[in-house]
């Protein structure tokens, strides 16, 4: 009896494989649910919509983007890596991931190995922004006014563990400027705290405060990046008010859970390849103050572990509490 169920027994063996190919050539098979982990209507938020509304059109199937916004990107990370390796839950992470990954004590997943990479999507600065009315014109005044404010000069980001929290401590620490951090629930809400006057300044990126700049509410005093921001050029960088070598960008792209089959991977890959080829895909970015710039998922793992190791090292460097 053995001997006739063994030959049955390697067959289905034999035929996983190829079964398991037979799904993904059938993917995607449902809506695609496409978490990100900021508040709704942020930078992360604009981006998973724009790429995902241009490729759904080839997939066949809805992409439907959904913020779960909290703890600095972290719970939508955690929910993209206990799902089902199916393709059908999608990650739209930002440089909040590698940052998170330096910052908190534990989590419930595995900066890298719980992800499979599948492209990123863009590179982008940050500005620092005040009020129109405020004395802070500089990086220098920012400096001037943090020394001599009883428990530092306050600042406003889209929450702890973003990497917008991670600029500030590392300005604080380039620039000897004493700085308090003060975390919002997403770029909108500290925003809001900004115009009503109840922060001094803010970091923040450019598609988060592109309007109010526009109509003077808000005025930008630096870039975080090594060169200009192309939609405002006359706003200097951080490192040429002073701060020596200031450079941070931050960057999104997908992320699936680890284990997805291989050729669900790669049509997420060039279809992201395709949409970020699209002038109209391009030129947004380009008003957001990002660079379309797509990868290999290899290639952005090496960025991901990268980035990983650096903000650990300024993390350690600057002594900052782990959460």
């Amino acid at each position: 009896m053995q001997r006739r169920h063994f030959p049955a027994a390697a067959l289905g063996a034999a035929l996983l494989p190829g079964m398991h190919t037979a799904r993904a050539q059938a993917w995607p098979q449902r809506p695609i649910k496409v978490l990100q982990g900021f508040a709704a209507g942020g930078n992360a938020d604009t981006i998973a919509r724009l790429v995902s509304t241009e490729m759904a059109r080839n997939l066949g199937q809805p992409m439907v983007v959904e913020a779960v916004a909290g703890a600095g990107g972290t719970l939508a990370s955690g929910a993209v890596a206990r799902a089902a390796p199916d393709g059908h839950t999608l990650l739209l992470a930002t440089g909040g991931h590698a940052v998170a990954g330096a910052l908190y004590e534990k989590l419930p997943y595995q900066t890298v190995d719980s992800f499979q990479m599948v492209s990123t999507i863009t590179f982008f600065p940050f500005l620092l922004v005040t009020q129109p009315e405020t004395k802070l014109r500089t990086v220098a005044d920012i400096v001037a006014a943090a020394k001599v404010t009883a428990g530092g000069l306050a600042y406003g980001t889209a929450g702890v563990g973003s990497t917008h929290h991670l600029i500030g401590e590392l300005l604080a620490r380039q620039a000897g400027a004493p700085l308090l951090h003060v975390p919002f629930r997403g770029d909108s809400a500290s925003i809001t705290a900004l115009l009503g006057g109840e922060i001094p300044f803010v970091v923040a990126p450019p598609t988060a405060v592109l309007g109010q700049l526009k109509a003077g509410k808000l005025r930008a005093l630096a870039v975080t990046g090594p060169q200009r921001w192309g939609g405002m050029p006359e706003v200097p960088t951080v490192a040429e008010q002073g701060v020596a070598g200031f450079d941070v960008r931050s960057w999104a792209g997908w992320m699936l859970p680890a284990g997805t089959a291989q050729p669900i991977v790669q049509r997420l890959h060039d279809e992201t390849q395709k949409a970020l080829q699209l002038p109209a895909v391009r030129a947004r970015l380009e008003e957001m103050g990002g660079e379309a710039r797509g990868s290999t998922p290899q290639e952005m793992a090496a960025m991901v572990a990268a980035e990983l190791q650096r903000w650990s090292r300024v993390v350690a460097e600057a002594k900052i509490p782990r959460l």
